[in-house]
């Protein structure tokens, strides 16, 4: 399914307190994050969430900087983590797609936590503008419903933020 035929992300019910989110952002593509942030921050809103920010230096430290802030004092619900990695003339890009989404999915896996994806892995900027707009087709309010998703299910089975 392309994004253009994917449902629209629509933010779902989360039952208790209003969650608390991290939004973790790689901004190297500045204008993509910042539409794919836009996207997050609208859905959190309508969700009723609060939102931090914290920005890193690229895609590749997004699952090093949510593990450093699990281990801090202050605590999230969820976590969103947003980067744009598009593909140059050489293997870098095989590499940093794979170890990125490994890190953030062993940083979920080995913690609990609620974490939405919204990483994109794209042959050309046009493809991450595309995936970033206000037309609704955003991945960052997709990876903010992910996240979301994930708090309700750590709520529901008594998963302690």
């Amino acid at each position: 399914m392309s994004t253009a035929d994917a449902p629209l992300p629509a933010a779902p019910a989360v039952p208790g307190a209003p969650p608390h989110l991290l939004l973790v952002r790689a901004p190297y593509y500045r204008a993509v994050i910042d539409g794919m942030t836009a996207g997050a921050v609208r859905l959190l809103g309508e969700a009723g969430a609060t939102h931090e920010v914290l920005d890193v230096a690229g895609s590749f430290e997004l699952a090093q900087a949510i593990g450093i802030v699990l281990r801090g004092t202050q605590k999230f619900d969820g976590f969103i983590a947003l980067g744009c990695i598009v593909r140059g003339g050489t293997d870098h890009y095989d590499y940093i797609c794979r170890e990125t989404m490994a890190g953030l999915m062993n940083v979920a896996l080995q913690t609990g936590a609620a974490l939405g994806s919204g990483v994109l892995t794209v042959h050309s900027v046009e493809q991450a503008v595309a995936r970033s707009g206000p037309d609704g087709h955003n991945k960052g309010a997709e990876a903010a419903a992910a996240a979301l998703l994930q708090i309700a299910a750590r709520r529901r089975f008594g998963v302690v933020a």
